[in-house]
């Protein structure tokens, strides 16, 4: 069963926040409030929490994961940024937006686009997300939690715990974050191309 914690939107508590990265931590799947959506995420370099999180959404091994990041200078250990995305990029965070960049070294082959070897980011302005981050010094391997068949994601954290309480192991919860994922821009040819339109404003990147 998943344990469901509820947290303040604002000021999360400290508690459940160590609590829910040690779950990350010893290889456990998460729900978890974003800006934009609930998602679902596992750390770096956890192959079977990937697995879990495909088998929930019944992704194939194509389904790129996003990297949620605490803030611009962790953003830049994984991936290469020109002049161009790095003025855009760091006007634009934190926010709605999830960005395709190539790869550094930093990030596990099994992340990363297996022909263009880039990754999506994002810097996410929602403070459980952002504690989230802070506490496990290292980015969430991420992924929206839109679940099959369904054309909106999941808004309430109850309805979560009931519908994944053997799938996930915490549903962290506080206040309605939306149903609009993030507008997704794609840097990995240079000049930014808008791939899909979501909550962020895609006119700053045309």
């Amino acid at each position: 069963m998943a344990r469901y914690v509820d947290v303040h939107p604002v000021n999360p508590q400290p508690r459940a926040i160590a609590q829910t990265v040690r779950t990350l931590r010893s290889g456990g799947v998460v729900v978890y409030p974003t800006d934009s959506c609930f998602a679902l995420g596992c750390v770096l370099g956890n192959k079977e929490g990937m697995e879990r999180i495909r088998d929930i959404r019944k992704l194939d091994q194509r389904h790129h994961f996003t990297l949620v990041c605490r803030d611009f200078a962790q953003l830049a250990q994984f991936v290469h940024l020109d002049n161009t995305a790095f003025r855009a990029i760091k006007s634009a965070v934190p926010g709605r937006y999830t960005f395709i960049l190539p790869a550094t070294k930093e990030v596990p082959r099994q992340l990363a686009h297996p022909k263009k070897k880039t990754v999506g980011v994002r810097i996410p302005d929602h403070a459980v997300a952002q504690a989230l981050v802070a506490e496990l010094g290292e980015p969430i391997v991420s992924s929206t939690l839109l679940l099959p068949g369904e054309e909106d994601p999941l808004t309430q954290g109850w309805e979560i715990k009931e519908r994944l309480d053997a799938a996930v192991d915490v549903v962290l919860d506080s206040d309605d974050c939306g149903v609009e994922p993030t507008t997704v821009v794609d840097f990995s040819e240079g000049a930014p191309e808008v791939v899909r339109e979501g909550a962020g404003d895609p006119e700053r990147f045309r």
